[in-house]
């Protein structure tokens, strides 16, 4: 299951966030061509097909950060020096 997700800049982003809250797929958040996030739209009350496409997605996640060697804390700390939270 192999889809392309639409890439917004984050300025695009943010100019026109009422649309893209309506969205119905991911889309992809990016800042000078960098992927910086991603947009996930919840649904009220989403089927076990989405449930189970989200639990594949995070296990996913989950062995490509452990294959590079990456943590929770790091991630925690990466985000927090970007965002200029030092604490």
């Amino acid at each position: 299951m192999d889809h392309a997700l639409s890439k917004v800049s984050i300025r695009e982003f943010r100019s026109h966030l009422a649309q893209y809250a309506g969205a119905s797929s991911p889309i992809v958040v990016t800042r000078h061509g960098e992927t910086v996030g991603y947009y996930i739209p919840a649904r009220p009350n989403p089927d076990k097909a989405e449930i189970d496409a989200l639990k594949e997605a995070a296990s996913r996640l989950d062995a490509l950060l452990a294959q590079a060697g990456v943590s929770e804390e790091d991630m925690l700390a990466e985000f927090r020096k970007l965002r200029g939270n030092k604490a």
